[in-house]
């Protein structure tokens, strides 16, 4: 099993593969912090050097560890080799459970002063709270709140082809049929496991329904994931699969979102991390590229959240690292990275004003879900169920969208896998 969904484990084996993969910095100096992320591509390198040129402005110098690859699997795999030599880096982007994986080792720092100082009870939403929190303590701080279920596309192709917004997957599959004889592709999609349970993260919610997503992927209620509504939705991914092209197989996300800001392909399912890559690219929304809910999951926001989880380092790189923390809460700083990065600020009281139109659209609605209990976290992106039962399912998924088993077959696999991973 890809190390993207294992738990922490500490061995000699790990140590050996984080060699090999990446060049080892020296620790941070007291007044340095040393960030280990996999914010590689150009909308998010560039979101990342607001957080770098505000510490520097405080006097705190920045070591950047930056290992690439979408969803963190080579950066984990680094961090276990430096926990395991004693010298953990002072920040790392987290998602979901693993920082409750990473609590649970002891090995991070305890931020309750820091938090307590700033009002994080109140400014961070509850459903982030419980990543950010183990045992009482906040551990990591949030960065940002990403939302899954978004369709982006080429304006100029909607336009061009007079297609309206799909708000089913009926008209979705109408207007990519139109899409695809006027010489584009639908769908464009790199074949990577993490990218397609992505766009599982929509397909269930929009197949199923809140309280179907919340049995079958957060409560894991086996009746649920058994029901013939998992055949629907695995259904559903096959249409899906209908609608990319041949060359998806490994292809990034970006260059997948490239794809549509060229006009080679008129949608992307996706986070809106790849709004930053429009932005990044000179594009603006509603004139260059629109965005809009996945069909039939209006009403609900599915969300990933990039956090910086906060290890334990010596007294004499505590100053630096809480500056950081700090830095990361701060309103005027969350309200400039989540611009360029795409997503919407972890800190409730930053106002929309300064944000895109797709900007204030989520944070509306994520105000709107928070009031309405039609928060969830994604299945993809481990904030739905822990490692191994996410590894579980993304096997599932990806498995059957490259393949030629029946949905019912993938049904069953699924239900057999999440059961063995209990």
């Amino acid at each position: 099993m890809s190390s993207l969904y294992a738990k922490p484990r500490f061995s000699v084996k790990a140590l050996t593969a984080a060699i090999a993969l990446s060049t080892f910095t020296l620790p941070a100096f007291a007044e340095d912090v040393e960030v280990l992320h996999w914010w590689t591509s150009g909308g998010e390198a560039k979101a990342l050097q607001i957080l770098k040129a505000d510490l520097e402005k405080q006097g705190y110098g920045w070591q950047d560890l930056a290992i690439a690859g979408g969803g963190g699997d080579n950066a984990k795999t680094t961090l276990r080799a430096r926990v395991l030599s004693g010298e953990p880096p002072t920040a790392v982007q987290m998602l979901g459970f693993s920082i409750q994986e990473w609590a649970e080792q002891g090995t991070l720092a305890n931020l309750n002063e820091l938090a307590a100082k700033n009002d994080w009870d109140r400014l961070v939403p509850p459903d982030l709270q419980r990543f950010s929190k183990y045992d009482g303590k906040w551990v990591s701080v949030p960065v940002n709140i990403h939302r899954t279920n978004w369709i982006w596309a080429n304006k100029k192709i909607f336009d061009d082809l007079d297609l309206a917004v799909p708000t089913t997957f009926d008209e979705l599959l109408a207007i990519s049929d139109i899409i695809r004889k006027a010489g584009y592709i639908p769908l464009a999609h790199g074949g990577q496991a993490w990218q397609e349970a992505t766009i599982f993260d929509s397909v269930v919610m929009s197949v199923g329904g809140p309280e179907f997503y919340q049995k079958a992927f957060v409560d894991l209620d086996l009746d649920a994931l058994s029901s013939p509504t998992m055949v629907k939705v695995f259904d559903q991914m096959k249409a899906v699969r209908g609608l990319v092209d041949d060359n998806f197989s490994g292809r990034d996300w970006n260059i997948a979102t490239a794809m549509v800001i060229r006009g080679d392909a008129a949608m992307q399912i996706m986070g809106d991390w790849a709004k930053g890559e429009f932005i990044n690219a000179g594009k603006l929304p509603n004139k260059d590229f629109l965005c809009f809910e996945y069909p039939g999951t209006s009403g609900t926001f599915i969300y990933n959240s990039d956090q910086f989880a906060m290890f334990e380092v010596e007294d004499a790189r505590k100053k630096a690292q809480l500056a950081m923390a700090q830095s990361v809460m701060d309103e005027n700083f969350q309200e400039k990275f989540n611009i360029v990065k795409g997503s919407i600020p972890a800190n409730l009281a930053v106002s929309p004003t300064n944000f895109d139109a797709c900007g204030q659209k989520s944070m509306a609605d994520l105000k709107d879900a928070v009031k309405k209990g039609t928060m969830f976290g994604s299945i993809a992106h481990g904030h739905a169920n822990q490692a191994a039962i996410q590894g579980a399912i993304v096997d599932a998924v990806t498995d059957h969208f490259n393949s030629s088993a029946s949905s019912e077959t993938a049904a069953k696999t699924l239900v057999s896998l999440v059961q063995g991973a209990m």
